[in-house]
């Protein structure tokens, strides 16, 4: 497991948390969980290039960083950067908020859905080379 591929994850809401990171495990990828977008942008911040995928909700608390924002950080570190946006009530807003070439999954989703979006966008983008 140690040469997975590591995904940050921001979410705060931990069954959804759970959820997330089971899937994500059983499909063979190491996981770090970010609960706020504030936690998310200091792990970018700090060690960006580690992460191989960025799967985030949307609605991370009244007057906190939210989804769009930490994905656009994400994509000033590495422009190829995959997101996965994960939401109840904003998938209607992707298109206008979202960066391009992104996958958005409307909850509730099967676990298997956000597996192949996971996949399919690590499919698309070459390893990291540091």
């Amino acid at each position: 497991m140690e040469d997975a591929p590591i995904i940050l994850v921001v979410e705060d809401d931990h069954l959804l948390q759970a959820v997330v990171e089971e899937a994500l495990s059983e499909g063979g990828f190491q996981i770090i969980i970010a609960p706020s977008g504030e936690k998310a942008m200091e792990l970018l911040d700090t060690s960006g290039e580690k992460y191989r995928a960025l799967v985030t909700d949307i609605n991370l608390g009244r007057d906190r960083l939210n989804g769009w924002e930490v994905a656009r950080h994400a994509r000033e570190i590495n422009p190829a950067f995959p997101v996965i946006y994960m939401s109840g009530d904003s998938a209607e807003d992707w298109a206008s908020l979202g960066v391009p070439n992104s996958i958005m999954l409307p909850k509730p989703f099967a676990p298997a859905q956000l597996l192949t979006a996971v996949s399919q966008l690590l499919n698309n983008v070459p390893p990291s080379t540091t």
